[in-house]
């Protein structure tokens, strides 16, 4: 499984979520810091698209692990909520398409 962390300490906002996400996920330049624009990003991991860093195989799940969670809870309530919103999303997403999840969110 693949794995990626996001560092809930110095995530303080949705701008320091986006640019931590650019960075961990490999994002394009084009990225458009948005959750739209995540979602269409985290939708392209098992085509050859280079939307993110990673190519998954057909089972494979990218294990999103975010690290401190409680702090960015604390500093941006909303967030996670809106995170695995979007994850369970592009599951189905996903599912529509005939394949199995892509992503697993764990809060750590």
């Amino acid at each position: 499984m693949a794995v990626v962390h996001l560092n809930g300490e110095t995530i303080a906002d949705w701008n320091a979520f986006h640019a931590a996400c650019k960075t961990a996920f490999g994002f394009p330049d084009f990225y458009g810091c948005s959750m739209d624009a995540w979602v269409d990003c985290l939708s392209y991991l098992r085509d050859e698209e280079n939307m993110t860093k990673f190519l998954l195989k057909p089972n494979e799940k990218l294990q999103i692990v975010v690290d401190h969670a409680e702090i960015l809870r604390k500093n941006a309530p909303d967030l996670l909520e809106e995170v695995a919103y979007c994850i369970a999303g592009i599951n189905e997403r996903y599912a529509d398409y005939g394949e199995n999840p892509a992503l697993e969110l764990k809060l750590a």
